[in-house]
């Protein structure tokens, strides 16, 4: 039963996913930037909660999941046209911040990891013409 419900999951995310992308949700809070991060479906299939994100700003990702939620019915009749499965579960749409504060994370590594080749060269520079020139 969970492999079952995993794979349910993937395909909900994929189909919507899809949706965004091809810009068939007419919404206009729904922009292609917007990414399904993680869906989880409940045991009897009633509910699906759908996680998104994006890596433009907080309003963007709540204008986002907004006009997703506003959709839930056009992309619910999606799912089952494509599913072929007897009970197509009601979306549910949360934001899913932790994508971008990753981004922020990795951007901060990467600020750090540059300051410190930065530092790292110069003090070899220093060091190196010193030596050359003795």
């Amino acid at each position: 039963m969970e492999y079952r419900l995993e794979r349910l999951g993937t395909l909900i995310q994929e189909i919507t996913g899809k949706l965004i992308v091809e810009g068939k949700i007419k919404d206009p809070r729904v922009h292609p930037f917007l990414s399904i991060t993680r869906v989880e479906a409940s045991k009897d299939l009633t509910w699906a909660d759908i996680y998104v994100s994006t890596f433009r700003s907080e309003a963007n990702l709540e204008k986002g999941v907004a006009g997703l939620q506003s959709a839930a019915g056009f992309i619910q009749a999606h799912l089952a046209r494509e599913m072929r499965i007897r009970q197509t579960p009601k979306l549910r749409f949360h934001a899913d911040a932790n994508f971008k504060e990753a981004l922020d994370l990795m951007k901060k590594i990467d600020e750090i990891a540059g300051e410190t080749a930065t530092v790292a060269l110069s003090a070899e520079g220093g060091a190196s013409g010193g030596v050359g020139e003795a």
